[in-house]
């Protein structure tokens, strides 16, 4: 009991460092963001979103699963991390010249022969993630998650008043780029100085093996994953105007933003705490339960509120020039609702050791999701946002279909369990959405919202008594306690 007890305290600790980390940094650069998209064009944005998707794609290869099976095996030492390492950095260094050669290729491909340089610019961001990868693998295995905290909100602060002076200096694309690659070399140098593990030049063949027979599955998941999730982009890129792709990627920006710093805590601090008891299935059961519940809870009005207030918020956030990103905020926002299902899901398969079901689930999900979206690409970018927001209720089916087995926990009974925070999420959004059509400003609209949404949403959690509700209070109230004890004191 007092082993689980400890393990639930290192966890909930580990999970508000990595928050605070996602909170931090994130909320940095969603301010960056909107200052940027003031002082830029959505032609700027739209080319370096482009490139970010072969980046985002080749990164997949960087990791090549390894971390994953480095967090996952039991009785990893320091041969396994640096035999990692010095593969990391082999497979970095491949990438980036070929990268740096094929540069002209897709440049000519797009018919933009500013991309080049950019893109070879850009990919320098692919040596600092070798680099960086196997820190991240060994300060999510030993739940070190501060180490995080002051890594990412560095390399963030610094980056942004960079790319801001350079974007105000009139340095366009050039100055996102070099926000990106600042980012990633400020937040490394900081982890490398704090994180007191050392890679060793020692390689072992069989430990490669060992490691690789289950990360290359993942790796071909991530593949999978990551081209699948960024094609659209390409897609768009290619046969509509750089201006709809900057739409679609700022409607897609902010749902992102405000779901991945809940879903990147839950899933890098999740994954290691579940393959800790993954011999006990109830434990992983619980922890599975659990995760989807109260994550859904939180997320549910934040994404049905995002929606609801998607124009007033937008006209006044990035002016009216980017008003065509409202529709795809709104599919967005529904569509990012369901990952915190997503997450919890293939962490514990993840964690049970099942990565070849892992890459079945997503061979299966991608099979769906492209001939979605191929039926839709000659129609509209609009239909083509709408074939993603039907694909992910799709997947939450086929994430949940092997845990019925291998815990006991059915997809019918993962809906059971958030539809009561879900339901009263939409009851909420329905109340506040004819707020917008106030003669008000833009700010005061939004001010009403918010205010009434959250009454509407904690008000009726209290009075249905949901089991989120109380729990979550139940986190909270000690704090609150002792801060009163301490203001009385005072």
């Amino acid at each position: 009991m007092a082993n689980k007890n400890n393990l639930r305290n290192q966890v909930m600790g580990n999970l508000a460092w990595r928050f605070a980390e996602r909170c931090g940094a994130q909320g940095v650069s969603f301010i960056v963001s909107i200052i940027l998209a003031r002082l830029l064009g959505p032609s700027d944005y739209g080319t370096v979103a482009l490139l970010t998707v072969f980046i985002t794609i080749l990164n997949v290869f960087v990791d090549s699963g390894l971390g994953n099976a480095l967090i996952q095996k039991k009785d990893a030492d320091n041969l396994d991390f640096s035999t990692v390492f010095v593969f990391n950095m082999i497979m970095c260094i491949v990438l980036y010249i070929a990268l740096f050669f094929l540069s002209p290729l897709i440049a000519s491909f797009y018919g933009d022969s500013t991309l080049t340089p950019l893109m070879r610019a850009l990919g320098l961001t692919l040596v600092i993630s070798g680099i960086k990868n196997i820190q991240q693998a060994y300060v999510s295995r030993n739940l070190i998650f501060k180490r995080f905290f002051y890594a990412t909100l560095g390399g963030t602060i610094i980056a942004a008043v960079v790319g801001i002076a350079l974007a105000y200096h009139g340095f366009g694309a050039w100055a996102l780029v070099v926000q990106h690659v600042l980012n990633a070399t400020i937040d490394t140098a900081i982890l490398y100085i704090t994180v007191r593990w050392r890679p060793h030049l020692q390689f072992s063949w069989m430990r490669f093996k060992g490691l690789f027979d289950y990360g290359w599955k993942l790796l071909a998941s991530g593949l999978l994953d990551t081209v699948y999730n960024n094609i659209r982009q390409l897609i768009i890129g290619r046969f509509y105007s750089s201006e709809d792709l900057a739409f679609y990627n700022q409607g897609v920006k902010y749902p992102q933003f405000v779901v991945g710093n809940i879903n990147t805590a839950i899933d890098s601090v999740l994954l290691p705490a579940m393959s800790k008891e993954q011999d006990d299935q109830n434990r992983v059961k619980a922890m599975t339960r659990r995760s989807i519940v109260t994550s859904t809870y939180i997320m549910a009005p934040i994404m049905i509120g995002i929606a609801v207030t998607a124009e007033p918020l937008v006209n006044l956030l990035l002016t009216d020039k980017w008003l065509p990103c409202v529709l795809y905020l709104r599919i967005f926002c529904i569509t990012y609702m369901f990952f915190p299902v997503h997450t919890a899901n293939l962490n514990a398969i993840r964690a049970m050791g099942r990565s070849d079901v892992f890459l079945r689930m997503e061979i299966v999900k991608k099979i769906v999701g492209l001939s979605l979206m191929f039926s839709t690409i000659f129609i509209s970018v609009e239909a083509m946002a709408y074939s993603l927001l039907l694909t992910t209720i799709i997947s939450t089916v086929i994430n949940a279909f092997p845990n019925k087995t291998l815990l006991g926990y059915s997809w019918s009974e993962q809906m059971r369990d958030i539809l009561p925070g879900i339901m009263l999420a939409v009851v909420m959004g329905g109340c506040v959405y004819p707020l917008q059509w106030l003669e008000l400003s833009d700010i005061a609209i939004l001010c009403i919202q918010v205010i009434l949404g959250m009454g509407i949403y904690i008000g009726g959690s209290a009075l249905l008594k949901l089991d989120s509700f109380q729990y979550i209070y139940g986190l909270v109230q000690p704090v609150i306690k002792g801060f009163h004890q301490r203001e009385g004191k005072q």
